[in-house]
């Protein structure tokens, strides 16, 4: 499905945040050393963050505003040394209890960052991926009845 009918379902049936501008794109990407990716753009210039199936903050996707994303090593193991994950990981999703969906800006793939599970018990060593691009990782997302699609072989509850 095209990125803007996503984001158009993403507002009509979800809670998005107020969009980004483009200085608050501008100054997230001179804080973090990496630009957004044409998908990731069209996110945050559509909405500054937001939840799926359920408004904050009791959610499981919680897309983090611009402002929120850090290292996944910062976040998750509260340190940002090498140790504790690579320093290209960084948060973009939520799912509560300090387990993140995270993008490898070091990984860009024709034109797109892959999303990563970053679950704490496990991160850095096992971060498989679950989505090639940041709208393939949304199409699951709206799809997946409040589930996380990678978990589960399950088809989501009507």
């Amino acid at each position: 499905m095209p990125m803007d009918s996503l984001l158009a379902e993403f507002s009509r049936l979800h809670f998005p945040n107020a969009p980004a501008t483009p200085a608050q794109i501008s100054a997230f990407e001179a804080r973090v050393g990496w630009k957004l990716d044409e998908e990731l753009r069209a996110f945050y210039l559509h909405a500054n963050g937001g939840t799926l199936f359920t408004p904050p903050p009791n959610t499981k996707y919680c897309f983090l505003s611009l402002d929120e994303i850090v290292r996944a090593r910062v976040a998750i193991r509260g340190r940002d040394q090498d140790s504790a994950g690579p320093a290209s990981h960084f948060t973009l999703v939520d799912m509560q209890d300090t387990n993140f969906v995270v993008v490898d800006v070091a990984k860009r793939e024709a034109g797109h960052y892959p999303l990563l599970d970053a679950f704490h018990e496990t991160y850095p060593d096992e971060v498989p991926r679950i989505a090639s691009s940041f709208e393939e990782f949304l199409e699951k997302a709206l799809r997946s009845g409040n589930r996380s699609f990678w978990l589960s072989s399950e088809p989501p509850e009507e």
